[in-house]
């Protein structure tokens, strides 16, 4: 029997409405398929695995560690902290900075800024150089002034300390050491040197024997003998006179004392530190 039109319309419109209906609901049920599939994940022990392996789920690939901290990471907390000596130093090329700008732009307010700043370094310094003077007041083992006086008082007991210790080895001295003195009769320190190395070898008993490098006479000394290459045999300067020399006996050797005019005090001096003491031990 034949269907009337009017139904196999509505048949039409039926299939129609059930076709779209299976394509608008066909994504929905591969996402609904997908979700019912697990991805596996390996656990790391820590409190991040919750949030990359199972709320993410990233996949199969994927092995649920959190990232790790990269070098720029670690950098990014910022630079390592600048040293006493950048800091140091930078302070100096600031300082250095405004001076030159101060000079080349002479502007109020460029010599005002280079004057402010150097205000701010001299009080540094003088705090420096407070903290170190009381230091040293503190510290007997950082007190130099101990060892050797610069007060008018402490000075004065030194120098008398030392001069008892000098006299003492001078005393002594012309049991082993003998004196050769150098001179010309045309040179005119000579006639200034010539009665003070005669006063000090009197006062010590010492031993001198004058040499004249010209062959002329000597007041202070008229049992003088002319050179004959004694200087150059000693290793001394040929050139230059006065010369004083110590002769050690013991030990066969010339110790060179001094060129040119010296007082009594320091000639004494130097024989005292040369026969007596190590060097640095007396300075």
């Amino acid at each position: 029997m034949p269907v009337p039109a009017p139904d196999i319309w509505r048949r039409l419109a039926a299939a129609l409405t059930l076709l779209a209906a299976i394509v608008v609901a066909a994504p929905k049920v591969a996402l609904a398929s997908e979700k019912s599939v697990d991805a596996p994940f390996v656990a790391t022990g820590d409190g991040s695995d919750a949030f990359y392996c199972e709320e993410r789920r990233l996949g199969y690939w994927f092995y649920c560690a959190p990232p790790e901290e990269t070098e720029d990471d670690t950098n990014a907390a910022g630079p390592p902290a600048s040293s006493a000596v950048q800091k140091l130093d930078a302070i100096t090329a600031e300082l250095r900075e405004l001076k030159a700008r101060a000079i080349i732009e002479p502007t109020p307010a460029n010599v005002t800024a280079y004057i402010r700043f150097q205000r701010r370094q001299l009080d540094q310094a003088a705090l420096f150089s407070d903290v170190w003077q009381r230091a040293i007041w503190q510290d007997p083992d950082l007190d130099y002034t101990l060892q050797r006086p610069v007060s008018t008082l402490g000075k004065r007991q030194w120098q008398d300390a030392r001069k008892a210790e000098r006299d003492a080895a001078m005393r002594s001295l012309s049991a082993r050491y003998g004196l050769f003195y150098f001179f010309a009769q045309s040179c005119g320190a000579c006639e200034v040197m010539s009665p003070i190395v005669r006063s000090v070898t009197s006062t010590w008993n010492i031993t001198v024997r004058a040499i004249s490098t010209d062959g002329g006479p000597s007041k202070q000394f008229p049992d003088y003998t002319v050179e004959t290459n004694q200087r150059a045999r000693m290793g001394l300067e040929p050139k230059v006179t006065p010369a004083v020399v110590l002769w050690d006996a013991q030990n066969q050797r010339a110790i060179p004392i001094g060129y040119g005019v010296m007082s009594a005090d320091e000639l004494q001096d130097r024989i005292y530190l040369l026969t007596s003491k190590d060097a640095g031990y007396d300075f």
